[in-house]
């Protein structure tokens, strides 16, 4: 798998948890549905593609203000727990956190 598409299965996990225990509904809500959908659009058209670094370690700050407030809540509530439930991907994350991003591209277009 991946990266990408493991951080987009990640966050998707991480959002589940989060929905499920804050809104108390089995099924992810609408506004949790629209949240990840964002986050893996995001993470999709990340211009570093499979050298992403984790986002926050990212010079391009690509999430709306509104979206990022959301996903840190998700994640300051989420991480944690991923570590017993998840802790493949828990342990996957905290490495890709460890790394630096890549260096800025400089545009061609200028």
């Amino acid at each position: 798998m991946k990266r990408t598409e493991r951080e987009v299965k990640t966050v998707g996990i991480m959002i589940g948890m989060y929905c499920r225990h804050h809104h108390g509904t089995e099924k992810i809500c609408d506004g949790c549905r629209e949240l990840y959908g964002y986050a893996r659009q995001r993470s999709l058209k990340c211009p570093f593609g499979d050298d992403k670094p984790v986002c926050a370690k990212c010079h391009i700050h690509c999430y709306q203000p509104e979206m990022k407030a959301k996903i840190k809540e998700v994640m300051k509530f989420s991480g944690p727990k991923m570590v017993r439930s998840h802790p493949l991907l828990a342990v996957r994350h905290l490495i890709a956190a460890r790394k630096e991003a890549p260096a800025r591209k400089k545009r061609t277009d200028e």
